[in-house]
């Protein structure tokens, strides 16, 4: 084993096995499929009546489809971050921590650089270099990670880039994508040079279409150092994320503000 903190787990086949470990983990806890995307099958059992629910969503909410399922203990964390890590032909190189806010387990904003202790972020090197290094490979990996204080606990690890890192589009040189490709293909990766403060913010599109359209773009880039992305998914069917707008600013509070300003302007007919 890797020896590295993480919440109390159990990985379970089946729904006797599933009762059994919520119940020695007990409430809250978190249920997820061990493969999953956008916060797809994941659900926290807050109390009993939540407990079958949970089970049944897991399992159709799999990447997967159904199967095994990890229940994870609750962890009272201060805030989350994705740490990207990078494996490549000189060794091992880091972005600065990105903050993000989930809603349903699902990503809505994201930051960088998230503001830690010397020592937090020291250990959650440490703690991505383990995981990341026992998995082997080159490219990028999005390691997320629960901070209580100076103390770090694992949570989960992406070998891809990750969403919460579609900021570094605008607050660094290289962006996560750029430096996933750097990687796989054995180019060097030089000092990544931060721009400054900066925030995502999902464009957001709820409803049933296969020709969703997109309005009021003029707005949603009229603010200086402000982008927007739009993914080009022709369809949607529920929610789904299709965009993202960036934006950088003098602190942090101003760069989650402005890109949310962004998206939020775009309008979209379905």
């Amino acid at each position: 084993t890797l020896e590295i903190p993480t919440s109390d787990y159990r990985f379970v086949d089946n729904r006797q096995d599933f009762l059994d470990a919520v119940s020695e983990i007990g409430i809250p806890c978190v249920v997820k499929p061990i493969m999953s995307s956008s916060g797809k099958g994941q659900s926290t059992i807050k109390r009993d009546a939540d407990i079958e629910s949970s089970w049944t969503y897991a399992q159709e909410g799999g990447r997967a489809g159904a199967g095994r399922v990890i229940v994870e203990g609750f962890v009272d964390f201060d805030y989350e971050i994705t740490l990207l890590t990078i494996r490549h032909i000189d060794g091992i190189s880091f972005c600065l921590p990105i903050g993000h806010r989930q809603e349903d387990g699902d990503y809505q904003e994201s930051w960088q650089p998230q503001p830690m202790s010397d020592v937090a972020l020291k250990r959650a090197k440490e703690i991505a270099e383990k995981v990341t290094s026992a998995l082997g490979g080159r490219g990028i990996f999005g390691v997320e990670l629960f901070i209580k204080g100076d103390h770090v606990y694992f949570s989960e690890v992406s070998p891809r880039p990750h969403d919460t890192g579609m900021v570094t589009m605008i607050s660094q040189d290289l962006s996560q994508f750029a430096l996933h490709s750097r990687a796989i293909l054995g180019l060097p990766i030089p000092n990544i040079r931060q721009h400054g403060p900066s925030a995502s913010a999902v464009v957001l599109v709820e409803g049933e279409s296969n020709n969703v359209r997109f309005g009021n773009l003029q707005a949603a880039v009229a603010e200086a150092d402000t982008q927007l992305r739009l993914f080009g998914k022709p369809e949607v069917s529920g929610k789904r994320r299709m965009g993202v707008a960036l934006a950088r600013a003098e602190d942090i509070e101003q760069a989650r503000e402005k890109a949310t300003r962004a998206a939020a302007a775009v309008t979209t007919e379905l």
